[in-house]
């Protein structure tokens, strides 16, 4: 029988800038969905830019490859297989005038299968 677990790696949480989700150890699991949503965003919010990283030890982290746009008030969601240890998102705000003001509240879920 498989095992089934969702985790909330990132609550609410106000992004600005360049940021990483919190990590997660995953490597029990044969696959893995990250469940994106923009909650809010400030005005010249464009979206959240994200990259999913890998690692064997939860210190060096690797680009996996896949990547996600996710538009301000929406949700998207990327699925993953062959991934080690350890998982998280390295993101960034993309803005309409390229200046660090921009910030967005997103809530990130992992859920896991094994």
């Amino acid at each position: 029988m498989k095992q089934f677990y969702t985790a909330v790696t990132d609550l609410r949480r106000r992004v600005t800038g360049g940021f990483t989700t919190f990590p997660y150890e995953a490597g029990w699991a044969d696959e893995a969905t990250y469940f994106v949503t923009i909650e809010e965003s400030s005005a010249g919010a464009l979206g959240v830019q994200l990259a999913v990283q890998i690692s064997a030890d939860g210190i060096r982290w690797h680009d996996e490859g896949t990547t996600m746009t996710v538009a301000p008030d929406s949700a998207e969601f990327v699925r993953l297989t062959h991934f080690g240890g350890f998982l998280r998102l390295a993101g960034s705000m993309e803005s309409a005038d390229g200046g660090p003001d921009a910030s967005a509240v997103v809530t990130v879920r992992l859920a896991l299968k094994g």
